[in-house]
């Protein structure tokens, strides 16, 4: 008698034959198999030709979960290397994994692909599709696998396979085209249903400068050409709204050939927009009990050697020789305030202890992946370190992530993407300290996080170096995510300095130590607003909150009176006073995004009163200055 296995499938409940393959349950269950890419059976993604031997309630991945999309974008990207290795059979495959939104593929060419040749390579790729060809899956013996891609030529597939320790490997097919790859797959090509290439780009092979640089496309892939259609206008939006092109228009930074690349020079407007983030940014911090620091930008190479960097950290440092003696730029801050911190000797009296810095520093990023603001070499951490008790830890990371969500929504973002970054346990040697410090650790970020109650994903292997850590991606108004908060639990720094307290038994005890940033860093978070607003920042935000503009030169000593009265009460204030029609003033303030305009002609001088055009409601009609006033501060005090 042939024996049954019970199966749960998204709230249905079925009995089948042991050994039926998962396609056959879709079908009992009328399940649309065209939007079912793979299952999920005891953690373990498997293709839907997988047979049921024991009882299981399977997960479907659908386009809907972030794991089915990432199957049917990586499987678009082996049709675009097949339809690449069409048209241009000599160059070399280099990897095509799925990204966020998208997929790439890496070729070793001669040359750089033309804007026509995506074109091409997108048409072949519609006639794989329509061809419908199956995915399939052949395990082979690592030596076999070697001996298929030197027999292809393929000698960068050569060159992982050597690298690879298991004894076996999967390749995947489709028609003729084979490519090493860990799956699953899609059941076959025609299952795509909407593709677009993107870009092409330079990346070198392995992500290292001292290898071939490849080409790299850019592609994407939806379950409908409606989606498609609404991430490319998406993606035109994202374009208008470039930090790097919006923060030249309006005068905000500059990223000059003569200072190097990843140093920002902030211009008069973009320095105003910054002090208004770090006053704030300062008196929240001081309203909760933190203290403010100031550190240096160099240190002795001891003090890296103590704390872990020249160990674990060094390629990213940069280090200097003065007097014979070795110095480094400092790439964090947390020694420094380590120091302050010991400059006493400290009792369970006067614990938690919070140090907070707006500290520049500098990593030594690679010019391949430095972009405009938001990845430099040098920037200003909005950073802060917290000195407590194990009875204070739960308490101070669940104020640490109040605080950091309290300061996202007031510059207006209300979506947010938690991450609980863990160390990779098969990678023991690139962590500091031990299981049980680190189990601890995590432990802590974790039931803080349900404290507070926030949503959040494990995130394997993403740990610094020295202890577990929060990440905090915010969404934007077009929901792409941006790294912004950082909470770190360290029980390294401690130990490595002998950061102590003295408790009530009267003995030595080791501090609990978390490091945190709300933002992230000043660079990043400006370019992150930029986007979000598209340049046109709330009032209290705006670098510059009024312009006057005159309509003639008789005009400009009360335009000038006016400003000096604005720029004493606070106001952020310009004035325009050229000899230009008014009409291209407004223009000009306009496209400055500036959020009033004041417009003084001989019935305001005369009369006393002002012309009130906002960016965005047009003429508001005519005010006197105090009333005009009264709105301002109400406005800047609603943060919106």
């Amino acid at each position: 008698m042939q024996q049954k296995v019970k199966v749960n499938l998204e709230g249905q409940s079925l009995e089948i034959e042991k050994g039926s393959p998962v396609s056959d349950v879709l079908k009992k269950l009328g399940a649309d198999e065209s939007d079912c890419f793979a299952v999920e059976i005891g953690g373990e993604i498997l293709p839907l030709d997988t047979r049921i031997e024991d009882d299981c309630s399977p997960r479907l991945l659908r386009f809907s979960t972030e794991e089915g999309r990432e199957i049917y974008r990586h499987s678009a990207s082996h049709i675009m290397a097949s339809a690449v290795k069409r048209l241009f059979p000599d160059v070399k495959l280099g990897i095509g994994p799925a990204i966020e939104d998208g997929f790439y593929y890496d070729f070793e060419k001669d040359s750089a692909f033309l804007p026509e040749d995506l074109s091409a390579i997108e048409m072949v790729m519609h006639e794989i599709i329509s061809a419908n060809m199956p995915f399939k899956k052949s395990v082979m013996k690592r030596e076999e696998a070697i001996k298929l891609f030197e027999k292809k030529g393929e000698n960068l597939k050569v060159e992982l396979l050597k690298g690879i320790e298991e004894d076996t490997v999967s390749v995947f097919t489709h028609g003729d085209f084979a490519d090493l790859c860990r799956g699953p797959h899609l059941p076959s090509t025609g299952v795509v249903k909407a593709i677009k290439l993107l870009s092409c780009a330079g990346a070198y092979w392995r992500g290292s400068e001292k290898n071939v640089m490849l080409q790299r496309i850019y592609g994407t892939a939806y379950h409908s050409r409606k989606d498609l259609e609404e991430y490319l206008q998406k993606l035109e939006e994202a374009k208008r709204r470039d930090h790097r092109k919006l923060g030249k228009a309006l005068e905000l930074f500059s990223l000059r050939e003569e200072l190097g690349p990843g140093l920002v020079l902030w211009h008069p407007k973009g320095a105003a927009l910054r002090r208004v983030i770090e006053d704030f940014w300062k008196d929240e911090h001081l309203k909760r009990g933190y203290e403010l620091v100031m550190s240096p930008h160099i240190a002795r190479g001891e003090l890296w050697a103590t704390s872990g960097h020249l160990e674990f950290y060094k390629e990213n440092m940069y280090l200097l020789e003065v007097e014979k003696e070795q110095y480094v730029l400092k790439p964090m801050n947390c020694p420094f305030h380590i120091l302050v911190y010991q400059s006493k000797k400290r009792s369970y009296r006067e614990l938690p202890v919070r140090y907070a810095e707006l500290g520049t520093v500098y990593r030594q990023e690679r010019s391949g992946v430095l972009h405009g603001t938001e990845r430099v070499r040098g920037f200003t951490q909005d950073d802060a370190h917290i000195f407590c008790t194990p009875e204070q830890l739960p308490g101070e990371l669940v104020g640490v992530l109040d605080l950091a969500k309290f300061m996202l929504t007031s510059f207006g973002f209300k979506e947010f993407d938690i991450d609980l970054s863990v160390r990779d346990p098969a990678n023991p040697a690139g962590y500091a300290g031990g299981d049980d410090e680190w189990e601890t650790a995590e432990s802590a970020l974790e039931e803080a996080l349900k404290r507070s109650g926030d949503s959040y994903k494990r995130a394997v292997g993403e740990a610094v170096f020295y202890g577990p850590k929060i990440d905090i991606k915010l969404r934007d108004a077009l929901g792409r995510g941006w790294q912004g908060p950082t909470i770190q639990l360290d029980f390294n720094f401690p130990k490595r300095f002998n950061v102590c307290y003295v408790g009530k038994d009267g003995k030595e005890h080791q501090v609990f130590m978390i490091h945190r940033t709300v933002l992230g860093s000043m660079e990043r978070f400006v370019g992150t607003l930029t986007e979000h607003y598209a340049g046109e920042f709330p009032l209290w935000l705006s670098p510059v909150q009024v312009i006057i503009l005159t309509v003639s030169e008789e005009n400009k000593n009360y335009g000038q009176k006016l400003a000096d009265v604005l720029r004493g009460s606070g106001v952020r204030c310009e004035t325009d006073f050229r000899d230009e029609k008014i009409g291209a003033k407004v223009r000009d303030a306009e496209l400055m995004k500036i959020p009033y305009m004041l417009v003084i002609g001989k019935r305001e001088a005369e009369s006393g009163c002002i012309s009130v055009r906002s960016k965005k409601g047009g003429d508001l009609g005519s005010f006197d200055l105090q009333e005009f006033s009264t709105k301002l501060l109400a406005e800047n005090k609603e943060k919106r």
